[in-house]
């Protein structure tokens, strides 16, 4: 176990550029960027329903089941994303490949605990636009730029109250770096020196999240789960630096920024809020067998604002999200057929993301599937997902992507005294 530890740490070491270029969504723009963590890979299969507690993996949505398990696990976990942008005259097709998530817990008698890293959110869009200047009658084109992400590292502990019920308490710390560039060139009669504004900020602050699980027998068969999970609104403070300089396009387009004659500009700093986010889920099914549930999110996202105050045509209402979605195991016992013990995930996701442009709000739907392939006690899961953000109406884009989940579920059997040496 402590060799596969070492090596999924030296892989993500390796891919620590998974810090950048998390996204290509013009969405990023606003808030604190596109929302990047949406459970471990297992769950993403069910159309992001956090309801279960596993004895052999983690479910990092709900806290309270860090005392669930049985083992101590290592989760890591990856996507591949293949998205087509489009408008109503054009579209671009973009790939990207992120790291999501790793963590560690286990229990320790009727307490389990767990820490780990993954991103929060992600920055990573470039709009281009050519207008017409009136005042001075010139033709400009102008570049939004930006990238970058916050990232959260959390430890938490869960507790079992009794067989059925247990309470968990997670706290999360979060950092991270976001630029976004400005640059306008005067193309119509041609200048060669542009204009770029760099605004950089630098994110950091605290978190917390509570969860209760609770799941009982309602015949001999069949069992009940439900889920609660509470996030309280917090404050993350921006350091945010502005400077202003003067930009010429070089060979193959490359922006050569002046770096030597720029001007600082003084801007304050600010606190972002983290909105309050209450989840509530609930699912029936036969232990080993099958599982069928919901979940609905609700997040209090109309307190969110921009970095660098608040562009035209935008605001943030609340936030819903919806998953239905379940699972299914021939024989998990099986010894003539692994077919048998792979585990058949699906489901559903709608989402109203709370990010509203030009009256339109951008919603996000998914449909998942999955495959959960046993290996001992161990586990690969292989989740796939497609679906569509945004809209072309009113001249906005509309994003249709497909996502390869690929996650690792190590497990193995740790603080337990030997009965030989």
């Amino acid at each position: 176990m402590i060799k596969k530890i070492i090596f999924c740490i030296s892989l993500f070491v390796t891919t620590c550029s998974w810090s950048q270029d998390n996204t290509a969504s013009p969405y990023s723009y606003y808030g604190l960027g596109e929302p990047k963590f949406r459970g471990t890979q297992d769950v993403r299969s069910m159309g992001g329903i956090g309801i279960m507690s596993d004895s052999l993996q983690l479910n990092l949505l709900n806290p309270a089941s860090y005392s669930r398990l049985l083992t101590t696990n290592f989760s890591i976990g990856g996507t591949s994303s293949f998205t087509t942008m489009k408008n109503s005259s054009e579209s671009e097709k973009v790939q990207r490949t992120t790291l999501d998530y790793i963590a560690v817990g286990f229990p320790v008698g009727k307490i389990g605990f767990s820490f780990g890293l993954m991103p929060y959110s992600a920055v990573g869009y470039r709009n281009e636009n050519t207008f017409e200047n009136t005042n001075d009658q010139t033709t400009r084109r102008e570049i939004k730029r930006g990238e970058g992400n916050v990232n959260k590292v959390f430890i938490g502990t869960s507790y079992n109250i009794n067989k059925k019920l247990s309470f968990g308490f997670e706290l999360g710390y979060h950092f991270g770096e976001i630029t976004n560039n400005y640059i306008e060139f005067i193309t119509e009669p041609a200048v060669p020196l542009g204009t770029i504004e760099r605004n950089n900020s630098n994110i950091r602050g605290i978190s917390f999240n509570t969860g209760l699980l609770y799941q009982t027998k309602l015949n001999s068969k069949l069992n009940l789960q439900t889920s609660l999970t509470f996030s309280p609104e917090t404050k993350l403070k921006s350091d945010n630096t502005s400077y202003l300089s003067t930009v010429s396009l070089g060979a193959n387009n490359i922006e050569i920024v002046d770096n030597q004659n720029g001007q600082e500009i003084n801007v304050a700093d600010t606190e972002i809020r983290l909105p309050s986010k209450f989840g509530f889920g609930a699912g029936i099914g036969e232990s080993k067998k099958w599982l069928i549930g919901s979940e609905i999110v609700y997040t209090q996202s109309s307190v969110l604002t921009n970095r660098f105050g608040n562009p035209e045509n935008a605001t943030f209402e609340n936030a819903t999200k919806i998953g239905i979605g379940g699972y299914y195991i021939p024989k998990y016992d099986s010894f003539s057929s692994y077919f048998s013990r792979i585990v058949y995930r699906a489901g559903f996701r709608y989402e109203n993301t709370g990010l509203v442009i030009r009256n339109q709000s951008i919603k996000d739907y998914g449909m998942t599937f999955g495959l959960g392939l046993p290996l001992g006690i161990s586990k690969i899961d292989l989740g796939f997902e497609f679906g569509k953000r945004g809209t072309t109406n009113n001249a906005l884009i509309e994003e249709n992507y497909f996502n390869l989940n690929i996650g690792l579920s190590f497990s193995d059997i740790w603080f337990k005294k030997r009965k030989i040496d």
